[in-house]
């Protein structure tokens, strides 16, 4: 049997209805007796039959309901210019632009819909719940509004549920590449720059739109640095630590250490098995004597101290304690911070470069793909912070003089010298005026200095030598901040676990490796070659051949070698207002084209 179509069946009962129904067949033919013969009836009410059928049909049809309204069209086309006309404080984040670029999505479609496919939204979604591994909140992509139910055919419903999607799917994608946190906000130095590498905007949202697997092109823009992916895996270990519990406090008093007995013993130990410093086998060969601070635990105890930057003696003291009971939800919003540091750097920590870690207190230098140096640093303390920036290695200075900064000048020799006046002769430094001319100390009126220091008219310069500030190698990347990296003579400060000592600039324990290395001249420039150019005592300005970018950065956790969570301290206070402003309303801040 063989249905009729809509039009088919409309133009039927449009027919009948204009010539007055069923009257309007055509009559059967008479036979000779005057009554209509078999075939002909037969013929005539299969045509009655179709004609009812169809006059049905088409009646079913006008009544039925039209099916749902699809997200695309004239509604959306409303939506779109009301948004451009008075915005909306869902999407886009409050900015303009990005309102803008939604819109200016949906237009170059022709308003057609992005989120008819059930696969591709369900992808979104579970991307949206995946944001949490990367330490982001899902409900910063409007999670709960689109984790509720859409009435059948409540078309209007459908295109906010359309512009919500494409809102979350713009805002993930900008905070898994760039960060959600403007660093430029938190860190006044900070110039490393948040860049689309040239990308159009309109035309890279478009891409992503309509990805046929929007999750795997989130994914893809995320840091895939080995030191982010495992930090995600140190944030999954956190929380399914909290999950369980947590870990169990030890309570406050004496120092603990090997050969001591006791109740606080047998909660370190706990304490220590819960967060996998102490090995199960290990665990359960001391459980008869919990109570005991044995070899087992003193090695554990040491493993946790190596893990948090501490001092790794075994004894529990101020500092162990206080890093063993600090909760474990501040040790996840630790790593959630460094996570979003990682999303600001990730371009930066590809190909050459030379990073200092400043909480950390450790640089590397990075040379095709690989750590070709490593070194103990020591950094500044905490009033006199080193900053974070980014600038490139340009030439190092064998044997310099040093200048003396203002800052140091004010705080640190100009009150010295008031109180003794051979401490120059004695730190081999002299006056020099600004002409350039060398100035007796005798010369000088101290007690007008005294009186007012902002009125010193000279700098002090320190020779080069042995006891120079600067040690015998100055490397030299110009900034703003006149900071740089140098050797020091003070090297039993490398000996400390926690090394904030200098004014701001970092000392490096190891630098003729790294200005053989910045050097790259192997015939000229060889490390013998450099040492005996340092043994003669002349100051020598080289320019590197090695220009590579200089990061100094500030990490307090990362991922140690088999995913163990490493933790720093946070020694100028900088995660607590990371933290905040990842749990602030979000607002786009301006990227670079290029």
């Amino acid at each position: 049997m063989t249905l009729l179509s809509r039009p088919a069946a409309a133009r039927c009962a449009s027919t009948l209805m204009s010539k007055g129904g069923c009257a309007t067949l055509p009559i059967p033919p008479r036979g000779a007796a005057g009554r209509a013969g078999p075939g002909a009836l037969a013929t005539w009410l299969s045509l009655l039959l179709a004609a009812l059928l169809a006059a049905l049909l088409a009646a079913l049809l006008a009544a039925a309901p039209a099916a749902a309204a699809p997200a695309g069209g004239e509604l959306l086309r409303e939506r779109i210019e009301a948004l451009r006309k008075f915005g909306d404080p869902r999407l886009g984040a409050g900015d303009a632009q990005a309102r803008a670029l939604i819109a200016g999505l949906y237009e170059a479609r022709g308003f057609a819909a992005l989120w008819d496919d059930p696969a591709r939204v369900r992808a979104l979604l579970r991307a949206i719940d995946d944001s949490a591994t990367h330490g982001l909140d899902p409900r910063d992509y409007h999670a709960q509004a689109l984790a509720q139910p859409l009435a059948a055919g409540d078309a209007r419903a459908a295109v906010e549920r359309e512009l919500l999607l494409t809102d979350a799917l713009m805002r993930l994608a900008y905070h898994l590449h760039f960060g959600k946190v403007d660093p430029r906000t938190l860190q006044p130095s900070w110039n490393l720059a948040r860049t689309l590498a040239g990308a159009d905007p309109a035309a890279g949202l478009a891409r992503l739109a309509t990805a046929p697997d929007p999750g795997a092109t989130l994914a893809a823009l995320a840091p895939t640095l080995p030191g982010y992916t495992g930090l995600r895996r140190v944030l999954a270990g956190l929380r399914e630590a909290e999950r369980r519990g947590g870990w169990p406090a030890v309570p406050a008093g004496p120092r603990l250490a090997l050969g001591d007995h006791g109740a606080r013993v047998a909660a370190l130990r706990a304490r220590l098995i819960a967060s996998g410093d102490l090995p199960p086998a290990a665990a359960g060969a001391a459980a008869a004597a919990d109570a005991e601070f044995d070899a087992a635990l003193d090695a554990a105890v040491r493993r946790f101290q190596a893990r948090h930057g501490l001092e790794a003696d075994g004894v529990v003291g101020r500092a162990t304690l206080a890093a063993l009971n600090l909760p474990l939800a501040a040790r996840i919003d630790q790593v959630r911070a460094n996570l979003e540091r990682l999303r600001w750097v990730a371009r930066d920590l590809v190909g050459d470069h030379l990073k200092v870690d400043i909480a950390g207190f450790e640089a590397s230098l990075w040379l095709d793909g690989r750590e070709a140096w490593r070194s103990r640093v020591i950094v500044g303390r905490g009033y006199r912070r080193t900053p974070e920036f980014r600038s490139t290695m340009e030439y190092l200075v064998l044997n310099p003089e040093w200048v003396v900064p203002p800052t140091i000048l004010r705080e640190d020799v100009l009150p010295r010298v008031l109180r003794d006046r051979g401490y120059l002769a004695r730190q081999g430094m002299r006056l020099v005026d600004r002409g350039g001319r060398v100035v007796s100390p005798d010369a000088v009126d101290w007690d007008a200095v005294r009186a007012q220091p902002g009125a010193f008219a000279y700098r002090i310069v320190q020779a080069p030598g042995a006891d120079n500030a600067l040690g015998r190698i100055r490397f030299m990347a110009p900034n703003e901040h006149l900071v740089f990296l140098h050797d020091t003579p003070a090297r039993e400060l490398f000996e400390r676990p926690v090394r904030a000592f200098s004014s701001g600039c970092i000392r490096v324990e190891r630098p003729l490796e790294l200005a053989e290395l910045l050097l790259a001249d192997a015939e000229r420039w060889p490390l013998a070659q450099i040492a005996a150019a340092l043994d003669e005592g002349r100051t020598r300005t080289l320019q590197v051949r090695r220009r590579v970018p200089l990061l100094l950065l500030y990490h307090t956790a990362r991922a140690g070698e088999d995913d163990r969570a490493e933790f720093r301290s946070d020694l100028y206070r900088r995660d607590p207002p990371i933290v905040r402003a990842l749990a602030a309303p979000f607002r786009y801040a301006p990227v670079a084209r290029r």
